[in-house]
């Protein structure tokens, strides 16, 4: 199977252990919808075995951002990707590899786009974002708090 999840090893001292997940995406764009249902699967689990508060408006938030990021990533990038879903303490990583090494940007603000505003409701939802080229493609993370629920206006 191409969907992974455990426990990883590492982080620093006093910090607990991270939690994470994996979906290898490749050029088939239902997995979009496979991606959002292992955000929630995986955001339970992290709740429910690990005691993590997770506010469910940030449920509905993390599933937005798998799916601007995923959907991103089918639209502009050739070849597979790969979400990856990491916790450490009460922070959720989202993290979406692709084999494009353009990187996005965002638009400047146009009330009459239709569409292409991905890149904004992700930056404007998520608490840090990053973009960066790796040796094939990008890598594109996105932080999101778990016990918090975002400002109404970022909504």
């Amino acid at each position: 199977m191409d969907e992974s999840s455990g426990v990883a090893g590492g982080g620093r001292a006093g910090e607990s252990p991270a939690l994470e997940t994996s979906l290898e995406l490749d050029g088939d764009g239902t997995r979009i919808a496979q991606a959002r249902q292992v955000a929630v699967a995986f955001l339970s689990k992290v709740r429910d075995t690990q005691g993590i508060p997770v506010v469910s408006a940030v449920v509905e938030v993390v599933q937005l951002i798998v799916s601007e990021l995923v959907t991103n990533a089918r639209k502009h990038a050739p070849g597979p990707a790969r979400l990856r879903l990491l916790v450490t303490d009460s922070v959720l990583r989202v993290e979406l590899w692709d084999s494009n090494p353009l990187l996005p940007a965002a638009k400047t603000a146009d009330p009459a786009r239709i569409g292409q505003h991905g890149l904004e409701i992700v930056t404007a939802l998520a608490q840090s974002f990053s973009i960066e080229r790796t040796a094939v493609g990008k890598r594109v993370t996105a932080d999101i708090s778990l016990g918090v629920a975002p400002a109404p206006s970022a909504l």
